[in-house]
């Protein structure tokens, strides 16, 4: 069943803070509540903590715990505050208790670790961790967690589950999911929410908005707002010519640079942070800084960005 609380909040551009780190690689907490604090300043509609652009693979239980209740702290209840959970069912429990003792709103769940499972497992793994916790779920749909529409129907019957994130970019089976969902449970056809979790969504949100899908997760929203915003009022307005041309002068080219590196969706993105002037430390192992050439280019398209925004505000 749809939690309004949660389902009714999630509105507008989706922040997905990284997780600072100082030098010898602990967390950064006081870098982490100023990052999560600048972006609801900047107008983010929520805080996703500790999910993909968040390492959340790099992060202990406790790690998580403690970042979640900065983000809780660092939000005021000014916006919701929804944490990342994965791995098997019962470590996504632990993890899921964890988000809750910390005041967090509700939760993403990530696919399961390591395993590809069939719609059976998938349906009970998602329905024993909505049961584990008193927080709604929104799933994560990518890799190794692909659903059916018929899986979705089951799962949005759920207590507890209110929503599905689409990283897989299949739009087919995303409008089949839809129309599905739609059919089979009219009553939840405006409150079960669908969102747009491509790396660097931006590039796919026009397509994704035809299917009406208006919600979308942002990176670039944490070291640059002021393009993200730019772009979300362009593509829920319907101003075409800035939609193109920052697609075309800005998004596109960072997701070929994205594309160049193992783990850029991550690294670039803390770099772009640092750049911006908060130091949030590295990334944590697996995931490694990108290529020095890499930075330049990245360092020259983001003021490039930049010069777009301010250009078309100058104009206007």
């Amino acid at each position: 069943m749809t939690d309004a609380s949660l389902a009714d909040r999630l509105d507008g551009l989706l922040f997905f803070p990284v997780t600072a780190t100082r030098p010898d690689g602990s967390l950064h907490l006081d870098a982490y509540r100023a990052h999560v604090a600048a972006g609801v300043e900047a107008g983010a509609g929520a805080v996703f903590a500790c999910c993909g652009t968040g390492e959340f693979h790099a992060l202990t239980l406790e790690e998580v715990r403690d970042c979640v209740a900065a983000a809780v702290e660092a939000t005021a209840g000014a916006v919701p505050v929804v944490a990342g959970v994965g791995y098997g069912t019962a470590v996504a429990a632990q993890f899921a208790r964890a988000a809750e003792e910390a005041g967090a709103d509700g939760l993403l769940v990530l696919p399961p670790y390591l395993v590809r499972a069939g719609q059976g497992g998938l349906l009970r793994h998602y329905r024993e961790l909505a049961a584990a916790t008193r927080l709604p779920l929104v799933l994560y749909q990518r890799d190794n967690a692909v659903l059916t529409p018929g899986t979705v129907v089951e799962l949005a019957r759920t207590p507890g589950v209110i929503g599905l994130k689409d990283g897989l970019g299949n739009l087919d089976l995303l409008q089949r999911t839809i129309s599905a969902v739609r059919a089979e449970l009219p009553e939840l056809a405006d409150r079960f929410r669908y969102f747009n979790g491509m790396p660097t969504a931006e590039l796919t949100q026009t397509a994704y908005a035809a299917l009406g899908v208006r919600l979308y997760s942002s990176a670039v929203f944490c070291f640059a707002p002021e393009i993200a915003l730019a772009f979300h009022a362009a593509v829920t307005g319907g101003d075409e010519a800035t939609v193109r041309r920052l697609l075309d002068g800005f998004y596109r080219p960072l997701v070929e640079l994205r594309n160049r590196g193992n783990g850029y969706a991550v690294s670039l993105v803390k770099a772009g942070v640092r750049l911006r002037g908060l130091d949030v430390g590295g990334v944590r192992a697996p995931l490694a800084e990108p290529e020095p050439e890499h930075l330049a280019e990245f360092t020259a398209l983001l003021d490039r960005g930049l010069a777009l925004v301010g250009a078309a505000r100058a104009a206007s």
